[in-house]
């Protein structure tokens, strides 16, 4: 899993800022062809690549809209597949347009236009790993795994098809999808609590001008990376 943070402050849902105690996770996709993660998450943080229609959900309601969810998983703009997570776990998403808003860690998976197997494994393979995760890290089990429309057929979300019209037309469904996270729950050679908050840091640049130094530490600091610090060797 290529997980990675930028949460979108700007947006009402994070601005709201109601906490849940999360009982479930909710599988979205997006219904619309564009695979991009810039398309949602924004602004560019040099991975992202640039949106020049600024119509990232990183904006009070975006096209309008009271929408926001905690991660999306879909392409860098050099092609690489990550996840990006949007709101912090324990945080009120505004996904469901139900009840589950109170009680489920949501994550939308970025479509294309469906067709594309190479893409499509990808991603499902990245929504694996990264419910095995939040499954660990909030004591949670596949059986707590639900998809949008599984969540109308409760009574808890709005009647929405996702994401099962994509996944039959690659011969997977919910219940592969949670048989193939319960594989990694079983998996002992994946960390264990204790192990999972582990920050390996990376230094990016050295500089014999300062003022590159600084240009570059406020960069980062835009990005997110709140903690990023200058060393004078």
């Amino acid at each position: 899993m290529n997980l990675r943070e930028l949460f979108l402050t700007e947006n009402a849902c994070y601005k709201a800022g109601g906490k849940i105690e999360p009982k479930g996770i909710m599988v979205h996709s997006t219904g619309v062809n564009n695979p991009n993660l810039r398309r949602y998450v924004g602004p560019d943080d040099g991975f992202l690549g640039f949106n020049p229609y600024n119509n990232h959900w990183n904006q009070d309601r975006p096209n309008g809209k009271k929408v926001c969810v905690h991660a999306f998983i879909g392409k860098l703009k050099d092609g690489s597949i990550a996840t990006y997570q949007t709101l912090p776990w324990n945080h009120r998403g505004w996904h469901a347009g139900g009840d589950a808003n109170n009680t489920h860690i949501s994550f939308e998976i970025c479509e294309d236009d469906l067709t594309d197997s190479s893409y499509f494994n990808a991603v499902y393979r990245e929504a694996v790993e990264l419910c095995a995760y939040l499954c660990r890290l909030h004591n949670l089990s596949e059986k707590d795994i639900i998809g949008h429309y599984e969540g109308h057929q409760k009574g808890i979300a709005s009647n929405h098809s996702d994401p099962g019209h994509w996944f039959t037309r690659h011969g997977r469904s919910m219940n592969t999808f949670r048989s193939d996270v319960l594989t990694l729950l079983n998996d002992s050679s994946i960390p264990d609590e204790q192990d999972k908050r582990k920050y390996y840091r990376v230094q990016i640049g050295a500089y014999t001008i300062r003022a590159n130094a600084e240009a570059q530490l406020a960069k980062a600091k835009k990005a997110g990376f709140t903690d990023a610090f200058i060393r004078y060797d």
